[in-house]
């Protein structure tokens, strides 16, 4: 868990800038420290230096819009990130060790292995059977107590265990439980997942660690099935119903409501909201 106020707000300001220049110094600043000691304090913390974490996200999310937004040109999704044509096939070649070409031609095939459960197999869902589980539907914005994790999404299970009782005081029969997402487990390592455990709280809650979650449009696909099955949905998602639905994914990162779990069995049922315009 990244428990640092200061290194969970660098965080969010890298990913509400990631398209820009950011340099260490302007996060630093940020956070209202120094370059040398947030530096120190933010590779302590997230086991990765400012300059690498914000390296990452670049290549990791760039290569996102690569898989989902099919018709833009490679060209274009670079110099969005801030790079140049060809340094930008420099750079993602050295990071995915594929060329942005090769990486587009193959990313269907990328998609269907499952990166945390080995045993489980991974089939998309025809447009029709996707789109016949899609509402699209438009959320209010939701103030939410938050704990902020990097790891392995097999790691979940005992991560809401602990987050509930730490917050159980703050749990109604209304309270919605929810996981903001920031990446894709099929590009981004399975133990370098940056994802949100929440639970929704009245405005004026004085816990420190809140924020607001953005609402608006969304695309919410209404899943219900095992855990080890929540991957096929997604893929299914990013690889059929973006490419044929007419929508597109925005700026703002998804996240899922619980709103059944059988702890023995793990079934689930959960809204996957996708943000989109």
């Amino acid at each position: 868990m990244i428990a640092n106020e200061y290194v969970n707000r660098a965080i969010e300001y890298i990913l509400n800038h990631i398209g820009e220049e950011i340099s260490v110094d302007e996060v630093a600043k940020h956070c209202n420290f120094s370059k040398y000691y947030f530096s120190r304090l933010f590779k302590m913390t997230t086991g990765e230096g400012i300059y690498e974490y914000i390296k990452r996200v670049k290549m990791e999310q760039s290569a996102f819009r690569l898989k989902v937004e099919k018709g833009r040109s490679i060209t274009d999704i670079g110099s969005e990130y801030g790079y140049s044509a060809s340094n930008y096939s420099s750079v993602f070649k050295q990071h995915h060790h594929v060329s942005p070409i090769e990486f587009r031609r193959s990313v269907i095939d990328r998609s269907l292995i499952h990166p945390i459960y080995n045993y489980a197999g991974t089939q998309l869902e025809t447009y029709e059977d996707c789109d016949a589980k899609i509402s699209i539907e438009y959320l209010q914005d939701c103030p939410v107590i938050y704990e902020r994790y990097i790891g392995n999404y097999e790691d979940l299970s005992a991560n809401w265990g602990a987050f509930q009782d730490k917050y159980r005081e703050y749990i109604t029969d209304k309270t919605l439980m929810i996981e903001r997402t920031f990446d894709d487990p099929s590009i981004t390592d399975k133990n370098k997942c940056l994802y949100d455990l929440c639970i929704s709280v009245d405005i004026n809650c004085l816990v420190e660690n809140t924020y607001i979650l953005t609402g608006g449009k969304f695309a919410i696909y209404h899943y219900k099935g095992f855990m080890e099955e929540i991957y096929s949905a997604y893929q299914s998602i990013f690889n059929v119903w973006i490419a044929q639905s007419g929508y597109s994914i925005d700026e703002r990162y998804g996240f899922e409501i619980y709103r059944k779990v059988d702890c023995s069995s793990m079934y689930m049922e959960i809204d996957i909201c996708i943000p989109i315009k």
